[in-house]
C-alpha cells in the first residue's frame, strides 16, 4: 500500500514506523470528530441552560474554561484510537449502532437525544477510524490523504472550540445587544443543533457500519469461518441490547452509564475470548479506557443532559 514510506529507501523498521504514523493520523481525525461533537453540544446545552432561570448553576459549570483538559482529551483519545485494532473498533461501531437504533425506537423521537450524542463519543472516533481505513484502502498516497484529513479535521475542531468559548463568554451580552452575527444566528436557530448532529452522525455511522462489516470480513477465508464468528456476535449483541434496555428502565444517572460501559466491554471481552485473538483482548481493554475517558471528561455535560 503506497504511502509516504514508499518514497523512501527500505530500511529495517521503516514500514512499521509509517504504519504507526498512519494509525496516529487516523486516531487524530477520530479524536477531532469527537471534539467537534463535544463543542457543539456544549454550545447547545449552554444556550438551553441560559434560557432557563432554574439552570443557572449548570450554565456556569458548562461555561467553565478547561483548555488543558480539552487538549489532553484529544491527545489521549488519539493515542487510544491509534492503538485499538480495526477489528475491535469495527465491533464497537456495530454494537453502538445497534444500541442506538434500539434506544431511538424504544424511547421515541428526540427522547434523550443529547445524552445519546455524548454516549457515542468513543464509538464515533472508532467509526471515523474504520471509515478512513476502508475508504483509503489501496489509495496511492494513503499517508498524504491522512495528513490532509487530519489537518482539515483539526481546523474544524479548533473553530468549533472557539465557537464554544465565544458562546460561553459572550453569548449573554451579544444576544441582548444583537450585534454579533454568530450569537444572533444561534439565538434564532440554536435549537436546531441536535438535528444537525443527528443527520451528521447518521451519515457517519452509516459509512462506518459498512466499513466495519467489510473490515471484519477481511479476516475470513471461507463462509464457514464468517458464520462461526457472526453467529455468536449477533447473539451476544442482541442480549446486550435487551439487558441495557431493561437496565435503563429501572435506573438512571451516572452509575447506569458506567455500568453499561463495563457490561458492553465485558460482553465483547467474553466473545473475543472464544472467537478472537489475544491482541483483540488487549484492544478491548484499551476500548474500555477510551470509553471511560470520554465519559469522565463529559461529566458536566452528562449531568446537564440528565436534568434536561
Amino acid at each position: 500500500m503506497p504511502s509516504l514510506g514508499s518514497w523512501l529507501p527500505a530500511l529495517p523498521g521503516l514500514a512499521w514506523g509509517w504504519a504507526l504514523l498512519d494509525a496516529l493520523l487516523q486516531g487524530l481525525v477520530g479524536a477531532c470528530a469527537v471534539s467537534v461533537l463535544r463543542s457543539l453540544l456544549k454550545v447547545y446545552l449552554y444556550i438551553q441552560c441560559r434560557n432557563n432561570p432554574e439552570r443557572q448553576a449548570e450554565k456556569e459549570a458548562i461555561a467553565a474554561q478547561r483548555p488543558l483538559l480539552e487538549l489532553l482529551h484529544v491527545l489521549v483519545l488519539t493515542g487510544v484510537l491509534a492503538l485499538v485494532g480495526s477489528r475491535v473498533a469495527a465491533l464497537v461501531v456495530l454494537e453502538f449502532s445497534l444500541r442506538a437504533v434500539s434506544t431511538i425506537l424504544s424511547l421515541g423521537k428526540g427522547a434523550h437525544s443529547s445524552q445519546l450524542y455524548l454516549l457515542c463519543q468513543y464509538s464515533l472516533g472508532c467509526g471515523v477510524s474504520c471509515g478512513l481505513s476502508f475508504l483509503l484502502e489501496g489509495a496511492p498516497h494513503r499517508s498524504w490523504n491522512l495528513v490532509l484529513a487530519a489537518g482539515l479535521s483539526g481546523l474544524l475542531a479548533l473553530h468549533a472550540r472557539r465557537l464554544a468559548r465565544h458562546v460561553c463568554t459572550l453569548y449573554e451580552l451579544h444576544s441582548q445587544a444583537r450585534y454579533c452575527g454568530v450569537c444572533i444566528l444561534l439565538l434564532a436557530a440554536g435549537h436546531g443543533i441536535p438535528h444537525l448532529l443527528r443527520n451528521a452522525l447518521a451519515l457517519t455511522f452509516a459509512v462506518a457500519d459498512l466499513a466495519a462489516v467489510e473490515l471484519i470480513n477481511h479476516d475470513f477465508l471461507s463462509t464457514g469461518e464468517a458464520v462461526r464468528f457472526w453467529t455468536p456476535l449477533t447473539i451476544c449483541y442482541t442480549l446486550l441490547v435487551v439487558y441495557m434496555q431493561e437496565e435503563s428502565r429501572q435506573s438512571t444517572g451516572r452509575g447506569l452509564v458506567f455500568r453499561t460501559v463495563v457490561v458492553r466491554m465485558g460482553g465483547l471481552f467474553i466473545l473475543l475470548l472464544t472467537v478472537g485473538r489475544w491482541t483483540d483482548i488487549l484492544h478491548v481493554f484499551l476500548s474500555l479506557l477510551g470509553e471511560l475517558w470520554c465519559l469522565l471528561c463529559s461529566g458536566v455535560l452528562l449531568e446537564s443532559c440528565w436534568r434536561q
